[in-house]
């Protein structure tokens, strides 16, 4: 079984087997099927939009129970990795069906409306951090906390600076990073009409450059974006690649049972070493010829490490969450499954109840079972409001139909 047979639960027809081999394709032989849809990517970008709330609403305490704390990646690896998957199959589709202009023109419409919604996330944030400056008896943390100082002093130029994604107060910084990824995704299908590879190739050597000569981009007073562009669309173009026909080509080394081995070996040990950060006195058993070859482990600029960890949880993943898993049709996965469905209306939610959560526990001084209660009250919300999207379009699917009943019976009518 081939690592898009995994993906998609079906083996690839004979044309789409010869386009993958194909070193120059006119059409990528696609990692699912049109028309189909993958559960596994709703069921993981899901989750990564539970884990990225929980690590923001409760930084020092609940964020135990996610990945962060116990290896190198975390949930931002898994929403960037599927966000590049499922942009290259809808709109490298709809590019190589309908042409580059066409998809372009739908892939910049996407790009609009994941910039409509970072720009009106950016003032309901705002809004609710004015308002607990307003009623807290310590406004000057929250002001510090969240990096808004410059908004709260001078409004104006900074209002500017945030429609240029320049400035943004903390736990904003995904949707910047996403829509420049996305309005670079057109280059990674013409480079894949050059050479199937050509994209990853060339997404490694920029990676290189990047960290050889310090690119990045800059933020609103001196500063870097903490998710730097250049270093993450390694893990972007990465997605994009094995959804456009890369990954059915790394079969034979996902199915390897010493990769397998590989993989769990690599996550005790960043499992290991993240035990130092919490333990120092296990810091003995680490030798300082490996200290200084790993560290720092930079989140900035998407450590080599990080993506090495990110690959080995995919290894472990694809081997006990098959594409024909039971588990993706039961009830306890459908919350995850529909608030995947609708990644950036319920990520802008997220980030919103996050700082909410917070300054709620945050005021209240509050211990463990507040911070369960906030976090789990997060989260049904999210799920709430994803069900509602849903219901809304079925409704309207419904409508649709109903309306298009009459007017077909009068084209029938002599």
């Amino acid at each position: 079984m081939s690592i898009a047979d995994r993906v998609d639960g079906s083996k690839p027809a004979a044309g789409a087997q010869r386009a993958s081999l194909s070193p120059s394709v006119s059409k990528p032989a696609f990692a699912v099927a049109s028309g189909q849809r993958e559960l596994r990517l709703d069921l993981f970008r899901g989750l990564a939009l539970w884990l990225i709330y929980i690590d923001h609403v409760s930084p020092d305490l609940l964020t135990w129970f996610t990945i962060r704390n116990y290896g190198f990646s975390d949930a931002a690896e898994i929403f960037i990795f599927i966000s590049g998957f499922t942009a290259a199959l809808v709109y490298g589709r709809a590019t190589f069906e309908a042409g580059f202009v066409i998809g372009t023109a739908r892939l910049l419409r996407r790009v609009w409306q994941i910039y409509s919604a970072h720009i009106l996330l950016f003032l309901v944030l705002m809004a609710e951090i004015a308002f607990v400056v307003a009623v807290s008896e310590k406004p000057s943390f929250y002001i510090r906390e969240m990096e808004v100082a410059d908004f709260f002093s001078e409004p104006g130029p900074v209002m500017i600076q945030a429609l240029l994604l320049r400035f943004r107060p903390l736990n904003m910084d995904v949707l910047p990073l996403y829509i420049v990824l996305m309005t670079f995704l057109p280059l990674v299908f013409v480079l894949t009409r050059l050479h199937r590879d050509l994209p990853l190739i060339v997404s490694i050597v920029f990676y290189v450059l990047t960290i050889r000569f310090d690119l990045h981009l800059s933020t609103y007073r001196d500063g870097f974006w903490s998710f730097n562009p250049y270093g993450w669309q390694l893990l972007f173009v990465f997605g994009a690649w094995c959804a456009l026909g890369g990954g059915r080509r790394l079969s034979t080394i996902i199915d390897s049972p010493i990769v397998f081995c590989l993989a769990i070996a690599y996550l005790s040990a960043a499992f290991f070493v993240t035990l130092t950060w919490y333990f120092p006195q296990l810091e003995v058993f680490i030798p300082a010829w490996l200290a200084r070859l790993i560290y720092p482990i930079d989140k900035t600029d998407f450590d080599v490490l990080r993506f090495a960890h990110f690959l080995a949880l995919a290894v472990v993943v694809l081997r006990f969450v098959p594409g024909d898993w039971g588990g993706l049709r039961s009830p306890w996965a459908r919350p995850l499954i529909v608030c995947g469905q609708y990644s950036l209306q319920i990520f802008a939610l997220g980030v919103a109840l996050s700082f909410a959560g917070y300054a709620l526990l945050t005021e209240l001084d509050a211990g463990v079972a507040l911070h369960v209660i906030v976090g789990a009250t997060g989260l049904l919300i999210m799920y709430g409001v994803a069900r509602t999207f849903t219901w809304y379009k079925w409704a309207m699917s419904g409508r649709e139909r109903a309306a298009a009943v009459p007017a077909d019976l009068t084209a029938q009518t002599p």
